[in-house]
């Protein structure tokens, strides 16, 4: 915009206000070389101009004493208008009384009569213009358009004001988001979305305008509020959800609160911030949860994540991801039989040593990495299991995971193909398992995939079974192969009757799909007995062995 300005490109016009032809074409004479200048004899026929709205004008030269309407009578009328009061005026009098008065009442700046100095008159234009621009485009920058909240750039830079004069002040900073906001846009139209933007915008302002402190909008739904500490969170939240039913009762509303308390004035605003949305998004889906606190413990689990997400490129490449087995075994015959195995992922990290994998699988699915562990994982499984072949002659079948991500990957079956050929292995050697939350997800496009897996001969286990999340019509229609008992059936059967009336349930449902069951989770004799006396086929757990590294696992051969 400067450079604009320095090389000419606009010509802005000047509204010269005077009842004096000779004060007229004297400013007309000194600005007509950089400006269009446009002239009015007293304040009522400026007015009309203004009115006119023909041309826009950058700046207004006000005589104040004037007959018909003066110029104190027009700075007023536009004092009190939308679209007259933004342009600024220079208000030319000889009376020090009236330069003051102009002044108060909004005038921008005030040049003396008689006009002896033009180079200062030009000066003060050129000033008063820029200044005046440069405002706008702030303006235009530093509010929200939809809801007149701050825009976060804005708003860190107020914090840093704030914390300038009130260093010792203990400020919080809230972070607020409307779960699943885009399904009000796709439902009901982004006019209805923009109404709950603003409604919710307008609740907060009240709701905080006793309270010092700034807020803002940003990324669509986030509300940032940065102010003094000891607000009642639970109490913000119930009154918000209040007011916006009573306002918008169509719509039902879920929001989350992510606080992060006594910010640290050491670190930047910018941090304060990310940790308060840091702990609004770790509660989002989670609807038993409406309020997540930032403390050391939450900034100690956040690092450390960081640390896991960060880590896992190096951990592929230098292999300290490494492939367990736990073995299955076929318990109906005289003898258990080592039937198959179940891949499962371990990570011993350099420094921070073997981390459970309840700590990353959790996180890697949140965000997306655990197509990458999974591919680790498959392509580990299938050179493992080309490995045995060769040095001990034997096929012994792996079943891999396959989680919701994976199924959405359009070369899922290409890539399994590849692995197949690259390890000399049957389709029957790689067992797939899926997990039955991801049957609850997209159920036509899972049943798509699966059958398309199946006719290539792949082996289809339903993982978790019991769970939660299927019903018994879905099984009706999902082609598995095996069906794998949830572990928490095994462990209650022994004490609690009902637990047991549902092992017998399923392997009930299993002999009429005429699937065998795989029951996860064996540990003692008492559990494998009872499941072969009522018909389990397969049983894994910690009776036979726990998940083991690849050279362990080979002593079950014999």
């Amino acid at each position: 915009m400067q450079r604009y300005r320095e090389n000419g490109g606009l010509r802005r016009h000047i509204l010269v206000v005077d009842d004096e032809p000779i004060n007229r074409e004297i400013l007309g004479n000194l600005l007509c070389k950089d400006y269009e200048v446009h002239y009015a004899e007293n304040g009522k026929q400026a007015l009309d101009i203004l009115q006119e709205k023909e041309y826009v004008y950058s700046l207004i030269l006000l005589d104040l004493l004037m007959p018909v309407m003066d110029g104190f009578e027009l700075i007023e009328i536009m004092k009190d208008s939308e679209t007259l009061r933004s342009i600024p005026v220079i208000v030319m009098t000889s009376e020090k009384d009236a330069e003051v008065k102009s002044i108060k009442m909004g005038a921008a700046d005030f040049i003396t009569k008689p006009y002896d100095m033009p180079e200062v008159i030009l000066a003060r234009c050129e000033r008063i213009i820029e200044l005046q621009e440069d405002k706008t485009i702030i303006n235009a920058a530093e509010k929200d358009h939809l809801t007149g909240l701050y825009t976060k750039d804005f708003f860190t830079e107020y914090i840093r004001q704030i914390e300038k004069y009130n260093p010792e002040q203990k400020m919080d900073l809230m972070v607020l988001n409307i779960e699943h906001f885009h399904l009000i846009n796709e439902l009901y139209g982004h006019a209805e979305g923009d109404k709950v933007l603003i409604c919710l915008a307008d609740i907060l302002s009240n709701m905080f305008q006793n309270i010092k402190g700034i807020k803002c909008r940003t990324e669509a739904d986030y509300f940032y509020v940065y102010s003094e500490t000891g607000i009642d969170y639970e109490d913000v939240l119930n009154r918000v959800l209040e007011r916006l039913s009573a306002k918008i009762p169509s719509y039902h509303i879920h929001l989350r609160i992510g606080v992060y308390p006594d910010v640290d004035k050491t670190l930047m605003p910018e941090n304060w911030i990310d940790r308060a949305k840091t702990a609004c998004d770790r509660i989002r889906g989670d609807y038993s949860r409406h309020i997540a606190y930032y403390n050391n413990e939450f900034y100690e689990k956040s690092k450390y994540q960081e640390r896991l997400i960060n880590d896992i490129d190096n951990a592929i490449e230098a292999r300290d991801l490494i492939v367990y087995y736990q073995p299955k075994y076929d318990i109906q015959g005289d003898e258990p039989k080592l039937r198959s195995a179940e891949a499962l992922i371990r990570w011993k990290h350099p420094e921070l040593g073997m981390i459970s994998p309840g700590d990353f699988i959790p996180l890697f699915e949140s965000n997306g990495l655990i197509q990458k562990l999974d591919r680790y994982v498959w392509k580990e499984a299938a050179r493992q299991i080309g490995d045995w072949k060769k040095r001990y002659g034997i096929s012994v079948p792996v079943s891999v995971n396959v989680s919701r991500m994976d199924i959405y990957y359009p070369k899922l079956r290409d890539d399994f193909m590849v692995l197949l050929k690259e390890n000399d292995l049957d389709v029957k050697e790689l067992m797939l398992e899926i997990t039955e939350s991801a049957y609850a997800d997209n159920a036509d496009q899972l049943v798509n995939v699966i059958e398309k897996l199946r006719n290539d001969g792949f082996m289809i286990e339903m993982d978790d079974f019991g769970s939660g999340y299927s019903s018994l019509n879905m099984l009706t229609t999902i082609p598995i192969d095996a069906l794998k008992m949830d572990m928490k059936f095994i462990r209650n059967m022994q004490k609690d009757e009902k637990s047991m009336k549902l092992v017998e349930l399923v392997l009930d449902i299993a002999d009429f799909l005429q699937v065998p069951v795989i029951a996860e989770g064996v540990e003692t004799e008492e559990q494998m007995q009872l499941l072969k006396e009522r018909g389990c086929a397969i049983i894994q757990g910690y009776y036979f062995s726990k998940p083991v590294p690849p050279e362990e696992f080979e002593k079950f051969f014999n």
